[in-house]
Formats: structure tokens, sequence, C-alpha cells
């Protein structure tokens, strides 16, 4: 009998990254690319229907980013591996995927025959870090950065607000990110205002510049 390939689903904004690469996977006759997803809501819902051995994320996405979808994911799918595939260099992302849950992470300037090590590492059941990742986050703990930084307002901000922040900047409307998020609009009132309580913010102008210098929204 056959062996079942591995079921990959691709997850990014952008169609000719997608497209270029289940292209080359597809080149590989190694693995099957069973769907794609343009942004974290896309993704969670298809993980659930395909049930794919592995995903492979962005991390930054329109409605909802790679970060929350991942831990989303983790959650409803927890035997699904999932590689972070990112322009992202900072300790701040490469943290807070790996808190998230994700179990690589791959920069996108790396080469196929990097990504393709890394697929294989995540799907066989071990972590994978770029080199340049690693060092990176071997320097931040040699720094001490981690355990002894001081907590910024950035930090005090959940998971659920860092989302409701980032479709404030990308112009939506209250009712459309109640709709985007499954919450009601009155909760999405509650976050906003933590939201302004907390960075000290008072309105969604200077909200959405707070959002795009965090990365969270592409200029």
């Amino acid at each position: 009998m056959a062996t079942m390939k591995p079921k990959v689903v691709i997850v990014d904004d952008q169609t000719i990254l997608r497209d270029g690469l289940e292209t080359l996977l597809t080149l590989q006759d190694e693995f099957d690319v069973v769907g794609h997803a343009a942004d974290g809501l896309e993704a969670i819902k298809c993980a659930e229907k395909k049930d794919p051995d592995i995903m492979v994320v962005d991390l930054s996405m329109p409605r909802m980013d790679g970060i929350s979808a991942i831990s989303e994911i983790k959650k409803r799918v927890p035997k699904t591996r999932l590689l972070a595939l990112t322009i992202h260099r900072d300790e701040e992302y490469i943290l807070s995927a790996f808190e998230a849950g994700v179990d690589g992470y791959c920069l996108k300037d790396a080469h196929f025959d990097e990504v393709l090590t890394a697929i294989r590492t995540v799907l066989s059941g071990k972590s994978y870090m770029s080199p340049e990742v690693s060092e990176k986050v071997l320097e931040g703990y040699l720094e001490g950065r981690k355990t002894i930084k001081t907590t910024s307002s950035w930090d005090t901000l959940t998971q659920r607000e860092k989302e409701v922040l980032k479709l404030i900047g990308e112009g939506h409307k209250n009712a459309e990110i109640a709709d985007f998020l499954c919450i009601s609009v009155k909760t999405v009132n509650k976050h906003r205002s933590n939201l302004m309580q907390k960075l000290d913010i008072h309105n969604a102008a200077a909200l959405t510049a707070y959002a795009i210098d965090k990365g969270l929204v592409s200029t």
C-alpha cells in the first residue's frame, strides 16, 4: 500500500508566494498541498476542514495575524505542526511565535533547501529555527533581556487586545471587528477602551499609528 504524503497547508496573504511555494513543494513529490489561506481566520477554518500534518504560516497578514492564528489552531487541531515562514527577525516576534505554539521558525529570505529542511524537521516532531534566528534568541538570553527587561505598555496587552488593535489599524469598524473575531460589539468596545487606557491613547487615528509602528499593519 502506498505511503500517504504529509498534508500541507500554506498560509500567506501574497498569492505569488503561496503559488510559488506550492509549486516547489509539489516538484519534490514528497508532500500533498491540500489547501491555502490568505489570513489567520481562513487558516483556522482550513485547519479544521483539512486536518493537515503541517501548516506553513506567515506572521503578518490582514484580519487576524499569524501568531493569533497559530495559538487558536494549536487549541483546535493540536496534532497539526506549525512552521512560521516570515520576514521578522526581531526577538519579540520569535518569542511570541513560540509562546503561541509554533514548532519552527524560518525566514522568508532563506534558500528553498532550508525551507525544506525546516518542514521535514518539524514534521519529524522536532523544533526548527533558522540559524540567524537562533543566534538572535541566544543573544537575548545572554544579555538577560527576556528576564530583566522593563515591562512596556505593549507587554501589558492581551493577545485579544492585540488582535483588536490590528483590526482597528486596518480601518475596520466595531461591528466588522466583532464579526471577524466572533465576539459582541459590546466586547469590542471594552477591548477598545482597555487599549486606550493601557496605551494612554485616546483616538482611533493614534491607535492606528501605534499599530503601524508595532508592525501589526502593513503600510
